[in-house]
């Protein structure tokens, strides 16, 4: 379910006013604990941070033109969602998150490969989120991206 929006608060006005108060919190919790440099973005039907076209021109390879995406939240039917992308991309932060999170929460982690879910607003474990937040710089998620994410350039062929 996409919210198209202009802002941040646009979006959190247009999502179920039950859920409004949680969703600040969230995007609060994340906005505050993010790396220097990231920027809000609404893209995709979401809020997020992307890294800025200024800072790293290629952009996202997947939509070029728009600056690279690193962390969303959307409000979906059942549940708010959280993609961190560094999770996808990095194992190590996504296994951290994976042991982490039972110290958390006494729900059972609901999570597909870079989606975070959460059905339950009550037990969102907002110190978690503020801690994998300030995980990755803006300038690791650069790296990380064109290490795993970015086609690799063609070697050019030698010449006899």
């Amino acid at each position: 379910m996409q919210i198209p929006a202009d802002s941040v608060a646009d979006y959190i006005s247009k999502i179920p006013e039950e859920r409004q108060e949680v969703f600040k919190k969230f995007f609060d919790t994340v906005n505050d604990n993010l790396p220097e440099g990231f920027q809000e973005t609404t893209a995709y039907g979401m809020v997020g941070w992307a890294v800025p076209l200024e800072r790293y021109p290629a952009g996202y390879h997947c939509t070029p033109g728009s600056p690279l995406p690193f962390i969303a939240l959307a409000s979906q039917k059942n549940f708010i969602a959280l993609y961190h992308m560094g999770m996808y991309a990095d194992p190590q932060l996504l296994e951290w998150f994976v042991a982490e999170y039972p110290k958390y929460s006494k729900r059972k982690l609901d999570m597909g490969k870079s989606c975070v879910r959460f059905k339950k607003m009550d037990d969102i474990p907002f110190e978690l989120i503020a801690e994998v937040s300030k995980k990755i710089t803006l300038e690791e998620w650069i790296d990380l991206y064109e290490t795993q994410f970015k086609k690799k350039e063609e070697p050019t062929s030698k010449k006899k």
